[in-house]
């Protein structure tokens, strides 16, 4: 355990003005309070907070924050109060140890949710002050350190899972990569210990074979670059066994084939310097392609600056050399500690390097649970980076695989809300688009654009992702709101009642609802029967089903007459997937969606069903699916197509093909329905003989009469044997 004046020590070497007097009182009060305590290895508990400290010290982190890590464990585990702190140390200790406090007293369902609501009070604090942070990933150093101390298998898993998921994610992402990579190793260690042994197997045998090749490389690089006139520090170094590991699984690759097994780091004065050494081993060894990264003019976004290439170097050996300079290399290991902001005047998070923790907190605004943000936070600190850039030249960082929508959301929440496209290179390509390494992106909007659902397939980024759920989440409640109200209205009318505020109100609790619009939300999403609403209401009534009083017949018919809010609905445009569609006995901005059984066109018969997470599924009339529903009359309701609906929509319509085996078929099969102002949107083939081949295709449509169309023109064509609608 560090002593009380080794402590102090360290931290005056860097800081020659550090509160000594601070330090002393923090670590004999921390030594107080934690008392006989102890830790799973026998050691006195207060060792974990003093080495806690030592770790933010070789971080040459401020007084603050060494006082935070000797005391960052008080308020949980002592008889130590938060007002007791700032009394003695100030409130802004007080504030930082608060922030970092670890939230076992938490009641939480699972390890899962622990984990989620841990990094979501984390982020908060942390948005506020980063110190949070690093005191937090100190804590977790020093328990991995100790890690093996911990008896229970489940636990040091749980733990090292942790490690690997969150902490050094969020190591990198703060540019501390010496502490990111003993994170990694540690984790790497305890989750699969057989393949870290093999790894260090590998790299052993390579050492007793050419154990003089790394001082031997250093010297001959040295030597090119003191020929071009270059002076130059250069070290050597084998890459760590998690991320020759993580390579072999990443790129599928052996051992033998990794080209960057030995890395090699040259320390020059300045950045022209770093230009000047790539010049000179570019033009003295054989580069390997793809394998040149310039971090100086295009930086990480946690601030990493360096260049970094691969090359068939000294000795025919395949290595890797990161070219930087000195500050470089320190804001490299140190990450943000390396330019310490608060002996300038305080905490600032304003930064380019902070703009993923803005990105954060901005999630954690959108999402509704913990969970959620956990996955949207992992999707946002996992993935290799891609850089694009605005019109104007600003430099966008994305994730691997990220589309304009994710670009969008990354330049403004507004902006991916109202995208209608995107130029990518000055062409306009589709929004699924992935974007690549230097890509220029416009972004189109328009103030009438709204988020589509399809856009969270494609999305990347937590961010976008998040966005599009919450705006889903709210439209879904407007939606299941209008169709709950239309559903209670019609069944209280057909019984001769008024539902009223004040009756439903009154039977919210019945089901488990804390407001009336919840429960009438629930009537909409088809979770609760709008008539088990009325009987709640009144009692009295008998609670048949709307079949008996027609004779008791056990079918419902599918005709019937049309509720006076349907009536008053009469030829309500409503979003689904066609955009704004036209269709009577609809309320405005109700969900809809046509069922793939049969493929509803204008012109066919229709009926809707509520369908419970969905809103209204349309079917045709004489769909076998509907059998089903006989039961559920009250999921039922009478719909129409409007005569006025929108004449530039696209329906599908499906066909069953049998088209001859021979040479042109398809392309007579195309030609038709192209002639006829058809698309194919899909084409399966589901049988096939010698002579003829069984196809289902989906054709674009304006309706059923369209549909008739080409269904005719086809059954003309020699080459198709029979045509018929596809249904069920």
């Amino acid at each position: 355990m560090i002593r009380q004046f080794e402590l102090v020590e360290r931290v005056q070497s860097y800081d020659p003005e550090a509160d000594e007097d601070v330090l002393n009182r923090a670590y004999v009060y921390g030594l107080k309070k934690h008392g006989s305590q102890l830790r799973a290895s026998g050691d006195p508990y207060f060792s974990h907070p003093v080495e806690v400290a030592g770790i933010l010290a070789e971080m040459k982190l401020d007084t603050s924050s060494i006082v935070t890590g000797l005391l960052h464990d008080t308020l949980e585990d002592t008889d130590a109060t938060r007002d007791e702190i700032a009394g003695m140390f100030g409130e802004d200790v007080a504030r930082l140890v608060d922030g970092v406090t670890k939230l076992s007293r938490l009641e939480v369902q699972s390890e899962s949710t622990k984990e989620a609501e841990n990094l979501r009070k984390l982020v908060l604090a942390m948005s506020s002050d980063i110190r949070v942070l690093l005191v937090k990933l100190a804590d977790r150093l020093h328990n991995m350190r100790t890690l093996h101390h911990i008896k229970e298998p489940a636990r040091r898993a749980r733990i090292a899972r942790e490690t690997m998921d969150l902490y050094a994610p969020l190591a990198s992402r703060i540019g501390m990569e010496r502490v990111k990579r003993e994170l990694e190793e540690l984790a790497f260690g305890e989750l699969n210990p057989d393949g870290r042994s093999s790894v260090l197997a590998r790299l052993g045998y390579l050492k007793e074979k050419g154990e003089q090749i790394v001082p031997q490389v250093e010297a001959e690089l040295v030597k090119t670059l003191k020929d071009g006139g270059l002076v130059a520090q250069v070290t050597g170094r084998e890459k760590t066994p998690y991320s020759i590991w993580r390579k072999m699984q990443h790129k599928n690759v052996s051992f033998e084939q990794l080209a960057d097994i030995m890395a090699f780091r040259i320390i020059v004065a300045d950045v022209s310097q770093c230009y000047q050494a790539l010049g000179l081993l570019h033009g003295r060894y054989q580069v390997l392609p793809q394998r040149f990264k310039d971090y100086i003019s295009v930086p990480k976004p946690n601030g990493y600056r360096s260049l970094h290439t691969g090359v068939i170097g000294p000795l025919g050996q395949r290595i890797e050399i990161q070219i930087r300079t000195e500050d470089m290399q320190d804001q490299a290991e140190r990450g943000v500690a390396a330019h310490w902001v608060y002996k300038q005047g305080g905490p600032s998070t304003d930064a380019p390097q902070y703009a993923w923790l803005r990105s954060l907190i901005d999630i954690l605004d959108k999402a509704p649970n913990a969970e959620e943000f956990l996955e949207h936070t992992k999707l946002e600190m996992f993935q290799d980076q891609v850089f694009c850039f605005t019109p104007k030249g600003k430099l966008i960082a994305l994730p691997r695989g990220a589309t304009p929508i994710d670009f969008a959301y990354a330049v403004h929440s507004q902006v991916g809300d109202t995208c209608v496209g995107a130029k990518i290179n000055g062409r306009m390509l589709p929004l699924r688009t992935t974007l690549s390494n230097g890509d220029q992106i416009e972004i189109v909007t328009s103030k009438a654009q709204t988020p589509s659902p399809t856009w969270e397939r494609f999305a990347v980024t937590g961010k976008a992702k998040a966005a599009i759920r919450r705006f889903i989440r709210t439209r879904q409640r407007e939606q299941y709101l209008q169709l709950g109200k239309s559903l209670l209205d019609k069944t209280f009318h057909e019984e001769g009642y008024e539902p009223t505020e004040k009756g439903l109100d009154g039977v919210k609790a019945n089901f488990k609802h804390a407001t009336t619009d919840d429960l009438v939300a629930a009537v909409g999403a088809g979770l609760i029967g709008a008539r088990e609403v009325m009987v709640a209401v009144y009692p009295g009534l008998k609670q048949q089903r709307p079949s008996a009083r027609n004779g008791g017949a056990d079918v419902v018919p599918i005709t019937r007459a049309r509720s006076k809010v349907a009536k008053a609905s009469d030829g309500a445009r409503t979003s689904g997937e066609h955009g704004q569609i036209a269709i009577k006995g609809l309320i405005p901005g109700m969900a809809v969606h046509y069922a793939r059984c049969c493929h509803p066109l204008p012109g066919d018969r229709i009926v809707g069903i509520i369908t419970t997470g969905k809103g209204v599924t349309i079917h045709t009339i004489d769909c076998a699916t509907l059998e089903s529903f006989s039961d559920s009359p009250e999921r039922w309701i009478d719909l129409g197509w409007d005569a006025v609906g929108d004449n530039d929509a696209a329906y599908t319509g499906r066909l069953k093909v049998t088209v001859a085996n021979q040479p042109g078929s398809l392309s007579s099969l195309s030609t038709v329905i192209a002639r006829h102002e058809g698309n194919i949107s899909n084409l399966r083939i589901v049988n096939r003989s010698m002579d003829f081949f069984d196809m289902v295709i989906d054709v674009e449509v304006a309706d059923v009469k369209h549909l008739a169309d080409i269904t005719a023109a086809l059954r003309a064509t020699p080459a198709i044997n029979a045509v018929e609608r596809a249904r069920n």
